[in-house]
Formats: C-alpha cells, structure tokens, sequence
C-alpha cells in the first residue's frame, strides 16, 4: 500500500483539481446559434419532446405578463453587488455550472466506507442516508452512472424545452420592453418555458436522489439559477414556472428509470463473492481476493448488469474481452516483473502521471476527470445550452456504458491484482478493491477519448494521447498489468463506438 504521506498528495491534488474547476471563470455565455431544430432531434429517454405537455402562456399583450415585466423592472432597479456576482456566475452557463458542482458532490462523497469493530463493512443505504456511512459512496462506477442520469435527463428536458419554446415562439422579457436590462445574453431565444428553470428543475430533483444528504444545498442552488433568470432580464416569472413544471416532470421519468436499472442489487452478495471465486478457482486459475486489512467484499460486483444507455444486454456481452493470461502462464510471469520493475525504480515524469491520473478517493473520480477534460472545449465551442447538454449527456453515457462493460469483463474473469501474485510489489497509490482485468481507467478513457474527438475533431490528438497517459499510469502505479491496459483500451474503443453511432444519426450533427 502507498504511505500516508503519498496518499495525503494524491488526496491533495485531486482537491486542488476540483476547487480549481469549480472556482475558475469562463467567458460569458454568448452561444454561436440558438439550435432552433433541437426539439427534432432524437430522444434517448422520452418518447417524444412533447410527452410532457406544456400549456399556450398568456399573450405579451396581458396584464398579468405586463406585471411580470414591471417586476423585473423593480428588481433590476435593486440589484445589489452580491446579485451581480450571482449573475455572472451563472453566466457561464446553467449545464456547465451544475456539471462543476456536481463533481464537487461526487469528490466529497469519494470515501470507501471504514470497517465495523468487528470487521465487517457496512454499505452505505439509500434509505437511512445520515447513518454512517453516510449514502453514497461515490465510487467510480456509481459516480459515471451519477454525471450520466444528470447529463442525459438535461438533455431530454432541453430538447422538450426548445420544441414548446419555437411553438409558442414568446421573446425574451428584455427583447419585448426595453426597459428590461438584458444582464445576460439571451441571442433571441424564445423564453417560454426558460431553459434555466428546466435545468433547475430536472437537475436539482435527480441530484437530490443520488446525494440525499446534500439537499438543502441542491434546493438553494436551483431556486438561485431560476432567481437569476428573471433578475438578468431572460425569464419572466411564468417562463420559470413553465420550465420548472417541465424539468420535474423529466426527472420523475428518470428516477422512474434509475429504479429499475439494476442498481439497487449491484452491491452483489456473499454467495455471489464465493460462487466467482470457486468459478475461477474451477478454470485452474488464482481468483481475485482483497487485500485490505480486514478484506473488504469487492466493489459493486453486479454493477455489470447494470442497465447501459447506448448498449443493449447482449452488446456488453459481445463486447467482453477474451480471458486475460492465465495466472500460471509465462506471460503472466512477465507481466508481473514488468509492473514490479516499474515500481522498482519509477522516474520523475512516471510517478507525476501516476499522480495526475490517480483519481483515488475524494476526487471526482475518473469519470469526472473526463468531464474536467471535456468541460473547456464545451465552453469554448459557443454552443447553445441545449447542444452543451448534448455533448456532456454523450461524454457521461459512454462513460456510464464503459463502467457497466468493464465490471462485466472484470467479475467474469475475477482476475488478481499484481501486488496479490507477487508481494514484493508495493503500489505507488492505493490499491483499487475489486479484480484487475480490464483496467477501468483505460476503459473509461477511451470511450471518453472517442466521443470527445467525435465533438472537437481538431483536438482528437490531445484526446488520445491523454487516454494513453491515463491507460499507462495504472502500470507504473502498481495496480494493473500491460494486458489489462491494452485489452481495456480496445474495449473502451468499441464502447465509446456506440455512443459516436447515436451521436451521427440524432439529428443535431454539426456540418463537419
């Protein structure tokens, strides 16, 4: 196991990423076009953009819109230094904003939960969240499923918003009097319902299912993104209760959803531990066991049939890579020297990699250094809010499909860890409890890596070759061999396929 003081750096720098991601500044949002078809594209979720009905508004003409307009008025009159610093916050744009807050959430909630006196672990419990430990443990696996439900049921909602949106066709409240300062740009969008009640909405209530003790912070949050609407001249009030109504609606479709994919029974059992052990043990193999002291039961066992977003059952099981070396065969031999030569004598530039990909506990975990890679090329595409979620709802849900493949392949083979063939091998960073093959940092990788290449083609470069400084860091960090790594890479690859495949024929496809 690394030492205290290698792990208290590793916790340090991933801190040090998010605070940096949630703290920085980006330009204003002034998106390029508004998108005006997004209502056809295709759905992933929602039958259509308008199974959720949202009714005619009241005419520009009315008394009750013209009050809704002389009380922005008022309130812009009022605004204080703190309203202004508000406003800018969110003028970097409603999707990107709560995709950094929710990889602080995720960070936070990154700790494997400790041992009982007896030792026995508990697992934390969605329905006692408060007890210890606390609901969730914000694992890798949870956490892609977590940025993809989020992402995905943005996008949904967004669609649906823009398809009432150009059908009822209500201009902005700055753009229908004058005297309404437009203190956000609004590019002559249709107002009615707000986008940024939609997101408020759909975001807040499934954020508010996956990190019950974070609700008052999720509740304030969202009613100040919808505040912010009206003060900035984008929104009028019935504008935000149209959009709010629409996004709770599309989040209770995906916790209807998130219910019944697999989740809940994706903790596995002890009979199940056993029957992966004896099955690898029946092959003539050495079957994975914990090395944590007391051993932990691995993570997530079943979290391989977990439902995916772009692969069908039988895709993940097609998909799985073929059987890694065998434990007694020479090539596993010299897999293992490799790894113990490379923690033997690391260089400078190899332990920095190891550092910078470590993504162990309290970060947003590899999934969410994928967002931090992605999030700078969204913001600074100038894409409308509806093709922002697009590109993150892409990114997370092969992100979400690669977990389900990897833990599928990883509990099919039950594979050890380096460190349990040869004991001489001390890892660099901690050692990840569940089997080895593949290597999830590669999977997840290059999924993301496909997908974000399809989105910036001209960055594919940059893209690949982080997805290979991520892949590599698990080798010279102790914790995988060079098949788990390269196997993995393959197989995010494919995974990552079936997302571009969507992407190519949803109908938002950009002119290349």
């Amino acid at each position: 196991m690394p030492s205290r003081s290698a792990s208290s750096f590793a916790r340090l720098v991933a801190s040090a990423l998010v605070l940096t991601i949630a703290a920085g500044q980006a330009p204003r949002l002034a998106a390029a076009g508004n998108d005006a078809d997004a209502g056809t594209w295709r759905m992933v979720v929602m039958t259509s953009p308008a199974q959720i009905p949202v009714a005619q508004p009241a005419s520009a003409a009315s008394a009750d819109y013209q009050a809704e307009l002389t009380a922005i008025k008022t309130a812009q009159s009022r605004i204080t230094a703190a309203q202004q610093r508000t406003i800018d916050y969110w003028s970097r744009g409603g999707v990107l904003r709560w995709n950094d807050f929710m990889m602080e959430l995720v960070a936070r909630a990154d700790l494997a939960p400790p041992p009982n006196p007896d030792g026995t672990y508990s697992a934390p419990d969605a329905n006692n969240p408060f007890a210890e430990p606390q609901f969730p443990f914000g694992n890798p696996p949870y956490a892609a499923r977590a940025y993809s439900y989020v992402s995905v049921a943005q996008f949904e909602a967004l669609k649906a918003a823009w398809h009432f949106k150009y059908l009822y066709n209500r201009a902005s409240p700055s753009d229908v009097d004058g005297g309404v300062r437009a203190l956000q740009p609004t590019n002559g969008l249709p107002s009615y319902p707000s986008e940024d009640a939609v997101i408020s909405g759909v975001t807040a209530e499934l954020l508010k299912l996956l990190f019950p003790t974070n609700v008052e912070e999720i509740t304030l949050k969202a009613a100040e993104q919808r505040q912010v609407a009206i003060l900035a001249g984008r929104a009028t009030a019935s504008d935000v209760a149209a959009g709010l109504a629409l996004g709770n609606a599309v989040a209770a479709l995906f916790a209807t959803r998130a219910g019944a994919d697999g989740m809940r029974t994706a903790g596995g059992s002890p009979a199940l531990f056993a029957a992966l052990a004896a099955a690898a043990t029946a092959r003539g193999e050495i079957p994975w066991r914990s090395l944590e002291s007391p051993p932990r039961p691995p993570m997530l066992a079943a979290f391989g049939s977990v439902r995916a977003w772009m692969m069908t059952p039988a895709d993940i099981l097609n998909e799985r890579p073929a059987a890694p070396p065998s434990t007694s065969s020479a090539l596993m031999a010299r897999e293992v020297e490799e790894v113990r030569q490379a923690v033997r004598k690391p260089t400078r530039e190899q332990i920095a990699l190891v550092y910078k990909w470590a993504d162990g506990l309290s970060s947003p975990t590899p999934p969410g250094h994928w967002n931090v890679i992605g999030s700078p090329h969204i913001a600074a595409a100038g894409f409308s809010e509806v093709r922002t979620a697009r590109a993150f709802a892409l990114l997370n849900m092969t992100m979400h499909d690669a977990a389900v493949a990897c833990w599928d392949a990883k509990f099919a083979y039950y594979n050890p860890r380096p460190s349990q063939l040869d004991p001489r091998i001390r890892t660099i960073i901690g050692l990840p409890n569940f089997p080895a093959y593949t290597s999830g940092h590669s999977t997840f990788s290059a999924a993301a890596a496909e997908v974000l290449a399809y989105l910036f083609p001209s960055a594919a470069g940059e893209f690949h070759a982080a997805k290979d400084e991520a892949a590599i860091s698990r080798l010279y960090g102790g914790i995988h061999y060079r098949s788990d790594i390269e196997v993995g890479k393959q197989h995010g690859s494919r995974v990552g396929g079936y997302t571009v495949s969507f992407a190519r024929t949803d109908g938002a496809d950009l002119p290349r």
